[in-house]
């Protein structure tokens, strides 16, 4: 076992911020990269050590072999490497281990298992879990995938087999528009992931999407962390994430649990990892893809369970033993988290950019601001549009829905649009305070909800101006005033 003491952290904004923290907490020292356009970046400067890549903005945190030297050179026994970028890439984490550093994850096998959507379904299948119906192989045939797509039955999905995040996907409901969305999917899946290749599967209408989060250590003690519901989606992208799911049959859950745990044991699954399932109106399961990294979304697992994800990341890298048995995890109330976007919800979400000149926070008992940015901080046009992430908790789900609806009403960024009127609306709609939701959900609210800026806030701001200027003539005319 080796004990790690100094870490290099291969991201950007909030997650860098996060492990930088939980760096921190471990006495660990935590080593910054930033790129050109990232210099004023918060994570740079809390960081105990940072060191410019002064190339393409977005290969800044791409380029592994400028990475792991700089790791070399700045002694790090470890990276980690957060969400997005090279997290779930199989090489970087081989040549971490080539270069002898610790990476902060899964196997590369792992990885590279999972990072295959095809093989993934193959080898879950194998291990006795649920699947959708649909090919076993890549394709990037038309006429052959038209043919799979009618054996199946429409409706179906055209999914990118090497990518994710909602890129390279198409739902088909009819055959007359299969070869358009197969090209327009493949062509798609090109430009995001170089590879055009996808598989075909049934399409669950209106499911929910349920994920179980898994934690495993070296020695074969695989534990989760309970459920998370990401049903709230916009282009099969994630907007809104809720812990523990608040319409989930119990025996339902423990089937999930059931699943994603007896499945990493047999895989021999290490560190963290997210099982996500879809759930259709009879509660039947189906697995649809492995997260091989942590999730954006772990901060509402981390407030219900108690345990600090990030820090397990890095303990179990070092080759520690779980810390506790299931039976001792204990789970505790719901946990909201909103996805804070700079982007335009009146203008079909385009994403904005600009400098924040007003910058008012929620705060109080049960919630969480996880986010990098500042008065006065510029957003960059090159990375994805999130900057923040709301996080809220409460004992029950109504209480977590009304400490949601305070705290997005205190929420205020000046400077250009955000998504923030859209959680505002979604946290008055009565289907959500019901927990009554599934992927449709958005998809048939947008329409009806009215997206208005936060107008209670320039009234508040109205008022405060009257009060100074009442003050202001009352200095004039030398009036006492009784307090």
């Amino acid at each position: 076992m080796k004990k790690i003491s100094k870490v290099l952290i291969a991201n950007r904004g909030e997650i860098a911020l996060r492990i930088i923290r939980a760096c921190k907490e471990l006495d660990i020292i935590s080593v910054a990269i930033f790129s050109e356009v990232d210099v004023e970046g918060v994570w740079v400067r809390k960081a105990d050590e940072c060191y410019p890549i002064m190339k393409d903005p977005i290969n800044a945190y791409l380029d592994f072999n400028i990475i792991i030297s700089i790791a070399k050179k700045a002694n790090c026994d470890a990276i980690h490497p957060g969400y997005g970028f090279l997290s779930e890439n199989a090489q970087f984490a081989k040549a971490c281990e080539e270069n002898g550093i610790i990476f902060i994850g899964p196997k590369p096998k792992h990885i590279a298992l999972f990072g295959d959507k095809m093989a993934s379904k193959v080898a879950m299948k194998k291990v006795g879990v649920p699947v959708l119906e649909g090919t076993n192989e890549p394709i990037d045939d038309v006429n052959k995938a038209e043919d799979i797509a009618k054996d199946i039955g429409f409706p179906v999905i055209i999914k990118a087999a090497f990518g994710g995040g909602g890129r390279g996907m198409r739902i088909v409901k009819n055959q007359k528009d299969f070869k358009q969305m197969f090209e327009s999917a493949t062509n798609e899946a090109i430009k995001y992931f170089g590879k055009g290749e996808v598989f075909i599967e049934k399409f669950v209408e209106n499911p929910r999407h349920i994920e179980v989060q898994i934690i495993a250590d070296k020695y074969g003690n695989v534990l989760h962390l309970g459920e998370r519901d990401c049903s709230i989606q916009r282009r099969h992208q994630k907007v809104i994430e809720v812990a523990p799911s608040p319409r989930l049959n119990s025996d339902v859950r423990k089937e999930l649990y059931d699943i994603a745990t007896n499945a990493m044991i047999k895989l021999g699954y290490e560190n963290v990892g997210t099982v996500e399932f879809l759930l259709d109106n009879k509660d039947n399961i189906y697995f649809i893809e492995m997260n091989t990294r942590v999730q954006v979304e772990h901060p509402v697992t981390e407030i219900i369970s108690g345990v600090d994800i990030i820090q397990r990341m890095i303990q179990i890298a070092e080759g520690d033993k779980l810390q506790m048995s299931q039976e001792e995890i204990k789970f505790r109330g719901y946990a909201i988290e909103f996805r804070i976007n700079a982007e335009n919800p009146q203008k079909n979400f385009m994403p904005s950019v600009g400098t924040i000149t007003k910058y008012l926070t929620p705060g109080g008992p049960g919630v969480r601001l996880d986010t990098s940015i500042y008065s006065g901080y510029k957003v960059p046009s090159n990375y994805d549009s999130m900057i923040g992430k709301l996080i809220v908790w409460s004992l029950d789900w109504q209480g977590a829905v009304k400490k949601a609806k305070r705290s997005l009403d205190e929420f205020y960024i000046e400077g250009f649009p955000t998504n923030i009127p859209l959680h505002r609306e979604i946290v008055r709609d009565g289907d959500f305070k019901a927990g009554n939701f599934n992927t449709s959900y958005l998809d048939e609210k947008l329409e009806t909800f009215t997206l208005q800026t936060q107008e209670h806030i320039k009234q508040e701001e109205q008022k405060v101006a009257k009060i100074i200027s009442f003050i202001a003539k009352i200095k004039e005319k030398n009036i006492k005033v009784k307090h």
